[in-house]
């Protein structure tokens, strides 16, 4: 079994620290004091809101509220994800839009595997007009955060300032919808029964875990939601492609996948979250958002009867435990301490 641990880099993050200057990210190996995402989340402070999904049979999901000292960290990280491009630094009290700051001069950047305008990407604004806060013919402009800011035809990042403009490796002009489906089992011994934690003394789950191509880190399998498509049919194909990769599969083994999975992801599932998320490929005029839901195999007998198989984006994938030393990409480790705080598991 994998375990995934911190690796903590002491005297950058003090420095950093004290300077007020946000860090992070896959390919640097530095973590922030906290890894929380900005004003959603505290191991401590949890809230239960009601919110009913689009296109979803979930479960209230648990949010945890945080203070907001270190808004949106990791989209200020200074160097911007697969590039040389510096960001324009941004200290923790000037990321709000409404704090005056003349002397800000965020750097444009825009991917080239954007520019060359591949389906899935917007045009630049000029050549098309955008009808942000709404639906927009199949893409979906609106926020899970509620109406952004507008300001000469320029969405505005929901969060504050990051320090660059423009889309990064982004494809859409304000919000990026994903979905990350989150396939939980309990850890079981030899002979089936649920293997609990020496220490807490509770069960330990497991899920489905890739490694991500693009930097290495670990996350939870999810995507993009395709323009018109619904969230329910995202959080199923993205399980499918990146975990068990079925777009490869014979299609007597792509009959199996599919009678498993539909099986599990028809049952209610746990909406973990919904809204904004603290990602380094964020700016000021694109970001991502997501629905995280978890779905749990609680007898063993639906998805975690099938072989992980990584596709698509991941490089390996394996069942790994759920535990407070994980370190995953972006805020997915959040999302699995709300999963074990709902499960009574251990974390």
């Amino acid at each position: 079994m994998i375990r995934v641990g911190r690796n903590w880099v002491g005297p950058i993050r003090i420095a950093l620290t004290l300077l007020g200057f946000p860090y992070c990210l896959c390919t640097s190996g530095i973590r922030p004091l906290t890894s929380f995402s900005p004003d959603q989340f505290s191991a401590r402070v949890s809230k239960s809101l009601s919110t009913s999904a689009r296109s979803l049979c979930v479960l209230p999901p648990t949010v945890f509220a945080m203070p907001s000292s270190a808004p949106h960290s990791k989209a200020r990280c200074p160097k911007y994800p697969g590039s040389e491009t510096q960001r324009f630094p941004v200290p923790d009290d000037k990321v709000d839009w409404n704090t005056d700051w003349p002397q800000y001069s965020p750097v444009s950047y825009t991917a080239p595997s954007v520019l060359i305008k591949p389906v899935w990407a917007d045009q630049d604004i000029g050549s098309f007009s955008p009808r942000f806060n709404a639906l927009d013919g199949n893409v979906d402009r609106r926020s899970h955060e509620g109406d952004y800011r507008v300001e000469q035809g320029m969405p505005l990042n929901p969060r504050g300032r990051t320090g660059l403009t423009g889309r990064g490796l982004l494809g859409r002009w304000g919000p990026n919808h994903a979905a990350d489906p989150i396939v939980t089992r309990w850890k079981r011994d030899s002979v089936g029964q649920q293997v609990l934690h020496p220490v807490s003394k509770l069960p330990v789950l497991q899920f489905v875990s890739i490694k991500r191509r693009d930097c290495g880190e670990w996350a939870i399998p999810g995507g993009m939601v395709d323009p018109g498509e619904l969230v329910s049919l995202t959080l199923q194909r993205e399980f499918s492609e990146e975990a068990l990769n079925s777009l490869e599969a014979s299609p007597q083994d792509r009959e199996q996948i599919h009678e498993h999975i539909t099986q599990l992801f028809n049952s209610p599932g746990l909406e973990v979250y919904k809204g904004y998320v603290d990602d380094p490929r964020n700016n000021d005029n694109s970001w991502m958002e997501t629905v995280a839901v978890n779905f749990h195999d609680d007898t063993g007998n639906s998805v975690s009867e099938l072989p992980l198989q990584a596709g698509d984006d991941a490089g390996q994938v394996h069942w790994i435990d759920l535990d407070s030393v994980l370190s995953l990409y972006a805020s997915h480790s959040h999302f699995l301490e709300v999963v074990a705080k709902e499960r009574h598991a251990h974390w």
